[in-house]
């Protein structure tokens, strides 16, 4: 399969990766503005598997500008694409008063401008069947628990999630499904910023295991479908 991810370079993305290299044929690009995370994945990827075929592509998604210049890098090791996960997700912790226009912008030009556009982008070599996978949070699921500090982070991905479904109703004449991973918490930097003192009960690679599943098999039991994936509250 080929696989595109973004937010490769820490937290849940590179254990993606590194579950996902390890089937044959498999071949992946990994997106992130992070060069040392991911040249650091691709070495810890190629001792699991030593035939990993991983495209490591150092790009900040916030650059919408540019991403013609991305396309034509996926398109030099990928002609279509199976699965696309769009993971990269940007958090601030601050009282709602004190959240300024950039603040809010720069959540919501990764969280969902990136979303939006990249998927944009990529559609036309998405293939026939194709799974989108889009990486939402639990503080962007109608009627979950909300937390103090997480208004312009939750809103976005609340947004992310109204985009998946729509974008799975504009895509059925396509084949292509589109499905968005609720997430909660994981010990994860971004969850350490999020909850300070607090510890989740699932891991990174824990969490990875499901959603790699799901980006490869979940198109054949869901569509347009926001699933909460949580052990815990946080």
């Amino acid at each position: 399969m080929n696989i595109v991810i973004t937010g490769a370079s820490k937290g849940i993305g590179p254990e993606i990766i590194k579950i996902l290299c390890k089937h044959k044929g498999n071949q992946i690009v990994a997106i992130s503005r992070n060069g040392e995370g991911l040249r650091k994945l691709v070495n810890e990827s190629m001792k699991v598997h030593a035939d990993a075929k991983i495209l490591p592509c150092e790009f900040d998604l916030s650059q919408f500008d540019f991403y013609p210049y991305l396309l034509q890098k996926i398109e030099k090791f990928i002609h279509s694409i199976d699965v696309l996960i769009n993971n990269a997700g940007k958090l601030v912790n601050k009282p709602f008063e004190k959240i300024e226009p950039q603040d809010y912008d720069d959540i919501f030009n990764v969280n969902v401008k990136s979303v939006f556009f990249l998927t944009q982008l990529l559609l036309p070599i998405i293939n026939k069947g194709g799974h989108i996978v889009n990486i939402g949070s639990g503080g962007g699921f109608q009627g979950s628990k909300k937390f103090g500090g997480l208004a312009a982070y939750s809103a976005s991905k609340g947004a992310v999630a109204i985009l998946s479904e729509s974008l799975a109703e504009e895509l059925q004449e396509r084949e292509i499904s589109v499905n968005c991973l609720a997430l909660g918490a994981v010990q994860t930097e971004m969850f350490k910023e999020a909850f300070p003192g607090k510890r989740a009960l699932l891991t990174p690679q824990q969490m990875a295991e499901f959603i790699a599943d799901f980006a490869v098999t979940g198109q054949k039991y869901f569509n347009g479908k926001i699933l909460p994936v949580s052990a815990s509250v946080p």
